[in-house]
């Protein structure tokens, strides 16, 4: 009798519930599948990569993978924002300085993202677009959207300002803000594409670039 009263005690007992990872563990596996996915998509083209062959190349299991993000297109988006657009956001969020030029401005704020694009995974990412964007308007779509876009935004809004305040002849870079753009550009291809052998400083270009559309 005793017994079959404690058996009936463990079946009413609740079943422990088991704690789900911590943030910092979430945050760190994600970043080991946006990591991997790079890599995947750099070595062997956004076609022929794979979940699986992603979530290998994290450690982790291929259902893990696929807890973070759904589809490979889910995948770029978050590469694109991790690696692009959180950096860049964080430069354009910053306010100009009361006594501060526009030139000057975009010294302090957007040239220091423009010195690390080749380590910070940024050219590598432009390449890809470049290389499938045509196969798969989707990567285009994406970086364009998140990108390209806010980018040349943020630029065109700080000219118009330069341009009321006497710091540009012409409303030039205003209406064509990828001219500040264009050398970065040309800089990832040619390290990526035409000349690897001989790449150049992308933050080099850049500044020079400020000081040819703003007169120095």
């Amino acid at each position: 009798m005793a017994k079959r009263q404690q058996e009936k005690k463990r079946q009413r007992k609740p079943a422990l519930r088991t704690r789900g990872p911590s943030p910092e563990k979430t945050a760190r596996t994600r970043a080991a599948i946006i990591k991997a996915a790079m890599a995947e998509f750099l070595e062997r083209g956004f076609a022929a990569a794979t979940m699986a062959g992603i979530a290998q190349r994290a450690g982790l299991a291929k259902g893990t993978a696929y807890l973070y993000f759904e589809t490979k297109e889910a995948l770029f988006t978050g590469i694109v924002r991790d690696v692009i657009t959180d950096p860049l956001a964080d430069a354009e969020r910053q306010e100009i300085g009361a006594q501060e030029t526009v030139a000057d401005y975009f010294r302090r704020t957007l040239l220091p993202a423009m010195r690390n694009i080749e380590s910070g995974g940024r050219a590598d990412v432009a390449r890809l677009v470049l290389a499938e964007g045509a196969s798969f308007p989707f990567l285009a779509e994406v970086y364009r959207r998140q990108a390209y876009n806010p980018l040349l935004a943020h630029i065109r809004r700080y000219a118009q300002r330069a341009c009321e305040r006497g710091e540009l002849e012409s409303d030039t870079l205003a209406r064509h803000p990828h001219l500040l753009i264009a050398p970065l550009w040309i800089g990832m291809v040619n390290n990526g594409i035409m000349d690897p052998s001989h790449p150049v400083d992308i933050g080099d270009l850049f500044e020079a670039q400020i000081e040819l559309c703003f007169g120095g």
